[in-house]
Formats: structure tokens, sequence, C-alpha cells
């Protein structure tokens, strides 16, 4: 058997040494071959010059360098189209995701998952994060197609046939966590204690968290745009309710001075959830505007393939690399 790990990596410079290391150690005793690959998603701390010295010292190792900051889901699908591994894992470069589960995850799949998933245990997050996350997965599994494991995240073993139908969806919003589940396959599950940062700080802002949640919401599913619908049948039957209400009373009471309140409350109400369908259906459309422009997901600045580090990428590999993204 021969373990292809798959390592995504922005500005983590300080850890990618210790990774080389701690992933050999783990490897070495269990799997006949192993090759380690690097994404690099376009650093700007010097990553980019650590990896061929690191492929030149092993020729286990490759690496692949982006022109420019793609995002974490090209360079997942750069690593996953580049491993050769008849099973593959995919794992963070901070050493947040423990080299030591290798092993287990490994013995997992030998008794027949093809889908292995390392899950912390989050005990460190706080209460507001903690109740946030649980919140969001109880909304995602209500709304979305494809069942969500809380707390799953890109840490995980695939089997080759679980990599080769990932590879066979041409979407270009990738929603990763969802694509995983969309596949199916047997799948289990190992929990780990948190691991702290030793170095570096988390590149998961507030922002980028919360437009991760909307993606995830909208890749899978038109249920937004259903209960649009919904809401305005809600609205709709409200308000001729409130019509026939208005109507009694001018019958049983005469004409009255109009409400301020009440018509300032319906104009905003009404605006309001106007501007939200127009934003949800505007999400949609510009979904299906970036799928017909059929760019690729990245662009291959340099790299070297395992056991080759002498030699860069040349520009037509790369531009084979850009259309295998595609």
């Amino acid at each position: 058997m021969h373990v292809t790990i798959v390592v995504p990596c922005f500005n983590e410079l300080a850890t990618l040494g210790r990774l080389h290391s701690a992933v050999e150690q783990a490897l070495d005793d269990i799997a006949e071959s192993w090759d380690l690959l690097f994404i690099d998603d376009g650093s700007t701390d010097g990553s980019a010059r650590l990896l061929p010295a690191l492929a030149q010292a092993d020729p286990r190792v490759g690496y692949v360098s982006f022109s420019r900051n793609f995002g974490k889901e090209s360079a997942l699908l750069a690593g996953l189209s580049r491993a050769r591994g008849d099973v593959v894992v995919m794992m963070d470069g901070d050493l947040q995701h423990p080299p030591d589960l290798l092993p287990a995850m490994v013995a997992q799949h030998l008794q027949g998952y093809d889908q292995v998933i390392a899950r912390r245990t989050r005990s460190h997050d706080g209460r507001l994060r903690s109740a946030l996350t649980r919140m969001y997965y109880a909304g995602m599994k209500r709304m979305v197609d494809v069942p969500l494991i809380e707390g799953a995240g890109d840490f995980r073993l695939l089997s080759r046939r679980a990599v080769d139908a990932l590879l066979a969806l041409p979407e270009y919003n990738r929603f990763s966590k969802g694509l995983f589940s969309w596949i199916g396959f047997e799948t289990a599950v190992i929990d780990y204690a948190d691991v702290a940062r030793d170095s570096g700080t988390s590149k998961w802002s507030l922002r980028a968290l919360l437009n991760y949640g909307i993606d995830g919401l909208l890749s899978f599913n038109d249920r937004p745009i259903r209960l649009c619908i919904y809401a305005g049948l809600v609205t709709t039957s409200l308000s001729f309710m409130y019509v026939l209400w208005l109507l009694f009373r001018y019958l049983a009471q005469g004409v009255e001075t109009p409400g301020y309140i009440t018509l300032v409350t319906a104009v905003i109400g009404f605006g309001g959830i106007q501007l939200i369908v127009l934003g949800l259906l505007g999400e949609y459309v510009g979904r299906i505007y970036y799928e017909v422009k059929r760019r690729p997901h990245y662009v291959v600045r340099d790299g070297s393939a395992v056991g080759d580090a002498t030699r860069p990428t040349s520009s037509a590999e790369a531009r084979e690399t850009m259309v295998a993204g595609s």
C-alpha cells in the first residue's frame, strides 16, 4: 500500500520541517511506501523557498506552488489531482492535525473504510464559539441534502476510489465537507483532543468563517429559495388577514386616521424581505456565472513531482495542471 499525504499550506514556514519529520516517523513502520505532497497556496513567508530544499533532501517529498493565494479548496483539489497513493490523507501544515494519528487511520482503512475522519473534540473552544458551531451544524443538517458529521474537518483519509469519485465532480464552487459526504462510501470517525497551535495564527477570520458557512449552505441545495416561496406565501396571507381586519374595523367603527408606526414597520419589513430574497437569488446567479466561465481553480508557478526535486514544473505541465483543475 502506498500512502500519499497532501498538505495545503499558507504561511506555515515555522512548522513544515517538523511536520515532515513527524510524518516520516509515523509512516515508516506502517506503509510499504509513502510520499508527502505540499501545496503552497501563495505563501509570503518564505515557505515557497523551503519546499524545494525539503524535496531535494527527501525524494519522497513533492510540492506545488501557486502563483497567488487561491484558497484552501483549490489547494486540496490540486493535491488530490496529483496524489498517486492507494490511500490519500489530507492534513493541515500547522501541526494541529497530529501525524501520530496516521497509524490509527490507516488501520481503520484496512478494516474496509473508504473514508476515515479524524475529528477534534473542540474542548478548548470558548462557549460562544461552541454554541455557534452547534447551531450551525443543526441548521445545516436541516437544510442541506447530504449528511454532515458535526466537527468533521479536512483531516481525513480517502481510498483511491473515493479520491477518483471526488475528482470526477467538476464544479467550480467547491465545498469539500459536503463533497466528502456526497460521494458516500463507508466512513469511520476517530476523535482526538485539541492540539494547541505552537506558532502563527489561524488563517480563518470571522468573516472567512461566515463566508465558508454560506458556501456550505448554498452549495448542496436550493432550499433557501424554497423558503423564500414559503415566506412570501406566509407574508401574503398575513397581509390579507390584516386587510380583512382593517375592513372589519372600518365597517364597525368608521374611518380612522392611518397609523404611522404600522406604515413604517410594513415598509421596512417588506423592504428587508425583498433585499434578502434578491441577495439570495444573486448568490445562486453568481455561482452559475462562475461555473459558466470555466476558469481553472488555480495557476501553478512551479513545483516538483515526488522523486524529481531537481526539475521544476515546466510551463506545459503547469498548463496541464490548470486544465485538470478546471
